[in-house]
């Protein structure tokens, strides 16, 4: 038997061959989908060189429907990065949101929803002004309330919200929410940035009152020493 010895020997449709078949098996290494797409779409070309110089027909027609697959999920997964990326840095427009919602005023002192209540949607602040009792924090034009209802397991308020100064309020449903979330990248992100943000001013609050209440204790052990 004769061993090939040399580049001319091996052949190069089999050296074609042999690349195609270890960036395909890279590819099932990969744990991310940019670049696992970007390998995909090289290991189909090399596949379709190979195949059409070998004359290996299923191969050449396998490849042929399976790159164009790749790089249109490719281009997909780069569209839904720059979208969240947009998301990450701008406001949120109202106005594909005003269609799912509903318009509602309310007079100073009225009290939108108590700490405990039922929950099934949230509100875009429109003008006016609202105070979130539990933590003390007042909210104008361009806030949103309600949003923590949504994630709370029982569906219920987190905190009481009543009206300080008349204004008016843009409803969403919480199914609505959902579906905007799941259809529109914009919005998904753009909901996890304010729900995270809020938990967060909600930590450093607790944070700050046991920093003080700390301190007082300090203080008083100080005096009666």
């Amino acid at each position: 038997m004769h061993w090939p010895t040399s580049l001319e020997d091996i052949g190069i449709v089999t050296i074609i061959g042999g690349v195609a078949i270890v960036a395909n098996i890279c590819g099932y290494l990969m744990k991310t989908m940019i670049p696992l797409r970007v390998l995909a779409m090289s290991t189909n070309v090399l596949f379709l060189i190979w195949s059409m110089m070998a004359g290996v027909y299923v191969t050449m027609i396998l490849n042929s429907i399976l790159l164009p697959i790749n790089a249109l999920r490719f281009f997909q997964m780069r569209r839904l990065i720059k979208q969240v990326n947009t998301a990450a840095n701008s406001d949120l427009s109202m106005d594909w949101i005003k269609p799912f919602s509903t318009r509602k005023h309310f007079t100073a002192g009225t009290v939108l929803f108590r700490k405990g209540d039922p929950a099934d949607e949230l509100l875009f602040l429109m003008s006016g002004r609202f105070r979130v009792v539990e933590p003390y924090v007042e909210m104008g034009a361009g806030s949103i309330i309600g949003e923590l209802g949504l994630l709370e397991p029982g569906k219920s308020r987190t905190a009481t919200v009543e009206c300080i100064e008349a204004g008016e309020t843009l409803a969403i449903s919480y199914d609505d929410v959902m579906q905007l979330y799941f259809q529109n990248p914009t919005f998904g992100f753009y909901f996890l940035q304010l729900s995270t943000a809020r938990l967060f001013h909600t930590i450093r609050g607790l944070e700050e009152e046991n920093a003080e209440l700390r301190a007082a204790n300090a203080r008083l052990g100080s005096t009666v020493q």
